[in-house]
Order: C-alpha cells, then sequence, then structure tokens
C-alpha cells in the first residue's frame, strides 16, 4: 500500500486541525481527523478542550451516512482500549469506512499497534505511520509523556542583539522584544499545558504568566498552569503570581526541606506547593520536577525560565524545542547572559539540534531549533 492522489493534502489538513485546541486536551493528545468521499471533505473533528470528545467520533459523526465507504485521515492511531470513552477504533468501523491513512502507531502500550490491528481485522485498507516526523512534531509531547514520563519542553529565550537577557543587578528587567514578538510568544503560551520559570525571574521581573490574546479567554477556558521552580519556597506574597493564585492556578515546586511557615504562608493565598527531589547543588532536580507534571496529566510545558533553567534544560537533554528571539538592538554593556557559551555550543552542534524555521518578527528575529 501507498499514498494515493490527494492523500497527503488532506492529511497535512488533519494536522491543521489536531492543532486547534494544542495545549488544552491533555492528558489526551491533540488528534485531527478528516473524513473524505470521493475527493470531498464531509467530516472533520479535532480532540476537544480537557481531551474529549476524542476527534475521530467528532468527524465522524458530522459525516453522517456520507462515512460509510469513505476514507478517515487521522494523525495518530485510533485507540482500541475502553476508557471513559468507547474506542474509536469500534467507532470507525461502526461507521462504514473503507480505508484509514494514519499517522503514527500510538506508543500508549493501551494502544500500541492494536488499532491500527483491530480496523484491519474488519477489512478496512490501513496505511500507518504516514508523514512520520510530522506527526512525532505533532504529537511530541503525549510520545514522551508515554515513554520518557516526561512532557515536552518548549523553551524560549529572548536576547538583546549582543546575547544579553537582562541587565545589571539594579536593572535587570529589559523591554528586549518588540509587539509582534511578544504576540508570538502568548501564542506559544496558549499551545502548552503549562508555563515554567525559575524562581530568579519571578524576582526580577514578576511576571504574570498568563496567555493575554484578543478573544483567547472565549477559545480557551483552560489556561496554561503556571509552574514556579522554588527550592527554597521564597516566592514573594505580594508578587502577581501570588494575588491572582486563586483565579488562575499556580503550582510551586520546592524542595522538602522548605520552611513550613513560608508554605502556610503560599497555601493560605490559594498557591498549591509539591515538593520535588533536590540535584547535588541544591537546586530541583529538573526531570523530577517535569515528570511530576506529567503524572498530573501535562504533556506540554512552555519554559521561560531564565538563563540558568535555559542552560540547565539544554544541558541535561530536556529542551525539545528551543526558540530564540533576537532584538535589532544590543544592551551596550554587560548584562546577564541569554545562553551560556556551552548551551550556545550544544544548540550548534547539529547533532544535537536541528533548525526548524527562522525569520523575523518585526524588527526582531527569531530561530526555532529541535532537539535530534
Amino acid at each position: 500500500m501507498a499514498l494515493r492522489g490527494d492523500d497527503e493534502r488532506f492529511f497535512r489538513a488533519a494536522l491543521t486541525l489536531g492543532r486547534r485546541n494544542l495545549g488544552a486536551t491533555s492528558p489526551n493528545p491533540a488528534v485531527g481527523a478528516l473524513v473524505v468521499r470521493d475527493g470531498v471533505v464531509v467530516g472533520r473533528g479535532w480532540t476537544s478542550l480537557g481531551g474529549r470528545p476524542h476527534a475521530e467520533p467528532l468527524a465522524l459523526a458530522q459525516a453522517g451516512a456520507l462515512a460509510r465507504g469513505a476514507t478517515l485521515y487521522v494523525t495518530l492511531e485510533p485507540c482500541a482500549h475502553h476508557g471513559k470513552t468507547p474506542p474509536c477504533a469500534e467507532a470507525v468501523i461502526a461507521a462504514g469506512v473503507t480505508r484509514v491513512v494514519g499517522g503514527l502507531t500510538d506508543p500508549d502500550p493501551r494502544v500500541a499497534g492494536q488499532g491500527f490491528g483491530l480496523l484491519r481485522t474488519h477489512g478496512i485498507e490501513v496505511e500507518a505511520d504516514v508523514l512520520p516526523e510530522l506527526c512525532r512534531q505533532a504529537h511530541r509531547g503525549h510520545i514522551l509523556r508515554v515513554t520518557e514520563q516526561r512532557p515536552m519542553v518548549t523553551l524560549k529565550i529572548a536576547q538583546t542583539a549582543d546575547g544579553q537577557a537582562a541587565g545589571g543587578e539594579h536593572d535587570k528587567r529589559l523591554a528586549i522584544t518588540g509587539l509582534a514578538a511578544n504576540l508570538r510568544t502568548h501564542v506559544f503560551r496558549a499551545m502548552h499545558d503549562a508555563i515554567m520559570v525559575g524562581i530568579g525571574t519571578v524576582l526580577g521581573d514578576d511576571p504574570l504568566m498568563t496567555v493575554r490574546l484578543p478573544g483567547c479567554d472565549n477559545l480557551r477556558p483552560l489556561r496554561p498552569l503556571r509552574v514556579i521552580l522554588d527550592a527554597r519556597l521564597a516566592l514573594p506574597l505580594r508578587s502577581r503570581l501570588v494575588v491572582s493564585a486563586r483565579e488562575i492556578p499556580v503550582l510551586v515546586l520546592c524542595g522538602e526541606d522548605a520552611l513550613p511557615e513560608r508554605r502556610e504562608a503560599l497555601l493560605a493565598q490559594g498557591v498549591e506547593i509539591a515538593p520535588c527531589p533536590l540535584d547535588a547543588a541544591g537546586r530541583l532536580d529538573l526531570r523530577a520536577a517535569l515528570q511530576s507534571l506529567a503524572k498530573r496529566g501535562i504533556a506540554r510545558v512552555f519554559s521561560e525560565g531564565g538563563p540558568s533553567v535555559a542552560a540547565s534544560l539544554i544541558a541535561q537533554g530536556l529542551a525539545d524545542e528551543m526558540l530564540l528571539f533576537t532584538s535589532e538592538k544590543p544592551l551596550g554593556r554587560r548584562g546577564v547572559e541569554a545562553l551560556s557559551p556551552e548551551a550556545r555550543a550544544i544548540l550548534a552542534d547539529p547533532g544535537a539540534y536541528r533548525l526548524l524555521a527562522q525569520g523575523l518578527l518585526g524588527a526582531d528575529s527569531f530561530t526555532h531549533y529541535e532537539r535530534r
């Protein structure tokens, strides 16, 4: 079997559909599905907010009787296990679909080829693992959560033209990028389950860490969880994060020996606190921190944690994608380096990272890397 005619075009369209709720479907993957009959799209579906309903039954329901004899394009193997909803593979069979052009075989052991196998058993022609690189990009969070028990991490760093992320000791906060780059940052935030920073960024910038785009509250009622890496619970009680914690959730990952009085004060303000192991240097173990997020169902994390967190994520192979925004203007003096020389060397290593995209955002430039 092989792809035919417009198969690739329709499959790419299904991948685009799957991105509509990306960052708001976990713990389920954000899947896209198209039902096509005689070259005409008769049904569209994408995983709903919160993960249910799944993409396939939505597309099949829209197609109705026209699904009989049609082709289903779906970006991940249809599930074959009974959970809170019936298996999607059974819905495909019942709808009378005669051919499935599918994305990756799902690494989830509850599926792991059984969905495609069930379809074939019922006489449905199946073309599996189509456009695997694009599917791996689309479902990387789901894949890593299943195979490595951690979410994928998109790391974002903004730097001046001379490579600085902040000013000196008394003027740390810089407005580095312009409107276009800032809006792109909010779009990326909206495509992740959680936004993560280190305590240094909180103390220096007092960030709000929310998605602020026109109409976003109406389109995405599920807001990203705000995660703070704070080994000693130094999060200020008057910070914007704490003040807004009852409205938009805040999770602080801290060391087990953090002061009990600090813990109680933050809990009283609506902040959630979870203990996490420390590394040999007394900092939070990043892999353990990410694994604790995965246990909560989080599959995609957007890290804006500053140079220290960025360097650690890159060094430990935990930065799966990297967004580097660069201003046209230099700082012109010594500040805080956006990336350590070691981190820059890893990014420049073609065996470690590959370039996904680069271009301009207004007066700023961007470079988008992907870990190999």
